[in-house]
Formats: C-alpha cells, sequence, structure tokens
C-alpha cells in the first residue's frame, strides 16, 4: 500500500483509478442504453482512414475494439511503473522519479499493447463486413445523443440497423444554414466516411 500511495507512484496508481473508473462508466453506460465502448469507436475510427499505418494502426486500432486497447494499456502502464518503483524501492532503498518512470513505462506498455492487440485480433470475431454494415445505415433515422451538429462539425448519434444492432456513427447537416441538436432525430442520406454521414431533418419523426 505505501508503494501506491508514494507521490513517485502517483501516475501509476492514477491509471488504476481509471481503469475502476472505466468500469463503473461503462456498467452505468450500458444500463442507460449507451456504451463508452462505441463513444471511443466512434472517436477513433476516422483517424484510420488512409492512414493504416498511423501509430493508431499500429496498436491494432480497428482491428482490436479501442476499449479494450485502453484498458490492456492503462493495465501494462501501471503494472510496468509500480514493478519499476519496487525494484528501484529493493536495490537502492528509494522509489524513481516520475520523469524517470513514466517515459520507461510508456515505452514498454505500448509494445505490450501491440502484441497483445495482435493476439487479440487473430482470436476476435472477424468483422470483414464492417465497412459495408455502415454503409447499409444509410437511409435510416438517427437521434443525435452529443453536441450540437454543424457543416463540416459532426456531433455524436446512435442508429440501428435492420437487425437491431446499435451504431454509433457522427452526423452533420446536408445544408449549411442547418443544425441538429440533441435529442433531434435525422435521416442518414449519404456516408462521407467512416461513421461519418450527412443527415436531414427525419421527415417522419413518428416513425422513428
Amino acid at each position: 500500500m505505501e508503494l501506491l500511495l508514494a507521490p513517485q507512484s502517483l501516475p501509476f496508481t492514477a491509471a488504476l483509478v481509471l481503469l475502476l473508473l472505466i468500469g463503473i462508466i461503462e456498467s452505468v453506460a450500458v444500463l442507460s442504453g449507451l456504451t463508452l465502448s462505441g463513444w471511443l469507436e466512434a472517436l477513433f475510427v476516422d483517424s484510420l482512414n488512409g492512414t493504416a499505418d498511423s501509430w493508431l494502426g499500429w496498436l491494432h486500432v480497428g482491428r482490436v475494439p479501442v476499449l479494450v486497447l485502453l484498458v490492456i494499456w492503462l493495465t501494462a502502464f501501471s503494472m510496468i511503473g509500480i514493478l519499476c518503483n519496487a525494484l528501484a524501492y529493493g536495490l537502492f532503498g528509494l522509489y524513481l522519479h516520475p520523469l524517470l518512470s513514466v517515459p520507461a513505462a510508456l515505452v514498454f506498455s505500448l509494445p505490450l499493447v501491440r502484441l497483445a492487440g495482435a493476439g487479440l485480433a487473430k482470436i476476435l470475431p472477424k468483422d470483414e463486413t464492417s465497412a459495408v454494415l455502415l454503409e447499409t445505415l444509410v437511409g435510416r433515422t438517427a437521434v443525435v445523443i452529443n453536441g450540437t451538429a454543424r457543416p463540416n462539425y459532426p456531433a455524436e448519434a446512435k442508429t440501428k440497423n435492420e437487425q437491431g444492432q446499435t451504431f454509433y456513427v457522427r452526423v452533420e447537416p446536408e445544408q449549411d444554414s442547418q443544425t441538429f441538436s440533441a435529442g433531434q432525430s435525422v435521416l442518414l442520406i449519404k456516408q462521407i466516411s467512416g461513421t461519418r454521414f450527412l443527415a436531414i431533418a427525419n421527415p417522419r419523426p413518428d416513425l422513428l
């Protein structure tokens, strides 16, 4: 306990606390019909368009759920940092300064995330039709759940396909003078890229 509460271990203890908070938030979100995982996927998916060799692609974002990779990284980062401090204390009787331990934990944790992501990508169900599934959302209605959508400034929305699967997308109005606020029902009319769609006000909100 002394190791976890030491000032030098604060970044790693904070990572463990964040892990706990993620579990709590995800549980509450699921009960309310939302998911933290869905929000993260919507946030990061477009970052991979045309940049498969980017650092996000290197970490297997897009092949493994972002939330899973985040949990792996927080776990690896905190465990490596705590282990470094434990070894330093055992050998020298003092804890490492965060300026030394944090970069070390970052350097060693990211390859572990990549390694774990590669393994998970092989055993998780392959979703080779994800792009096709997103295309089929054109013509579906969605409800804006976060932010205000303006031209070139999309807001997060929630929709479902014919099978009842929930998708989190980003929508922006087709018309320059139009905006969509939280709670407003819209009709997806065109996929711009990834989870980003053009939308118009739902002409039949009674059919939502």
